[in-house]
């Protein structure tokens, strides 16, 4: 059996259309919060930075799943690694707090 022969036009097609709509939800206002809370400044470079760090750990959790799929012929255990590395975000968002704005100075 061919490694691709499983795809099918239609597959990937519905897969292109999440994947773009995972995109334009999360790209545009991590640009915007990034700017937000960096400065226009240094936005970009920030933005680079998170995008890099992004990508590696894609392609951690993609070869992590590949050999979990390899020696456990599942792909189970990524999921719920994937599943619990979620849970452990919202925990770090939920203990994040907003800086107290600067005291206005009386004259």
């Amino acid at each position: 059996m061919l490694p691709f022969s499983d795809f099918t036009f239609y597959g990937l097609s519905i897969f292109a259309v999440f994947f773009g709509l995972d995109f334009i939800a999360t790209v545009p206002p991590t640009i915007r919060l990034t700017a937000q809370g960096f400065g226009r400044e240094r936005a970009s470079v920030v933005f680079g930075w998170i995008f890099a760090a992004h990508q590696v750990g894609g392609a951690v959790a993609a070869w992590g799943a590949g050999v979990s799929h390899d020696v456990l012929a599942t792909y189970l255990p990524a999921f719920f690694a994937a599943a619990l590395a979620c849970f452990v975000a919202a925990l770090a968002t939920l203990a994040l707090r907003r800086p107290a704005p600067p005291a206005i100075a009386s004259a």
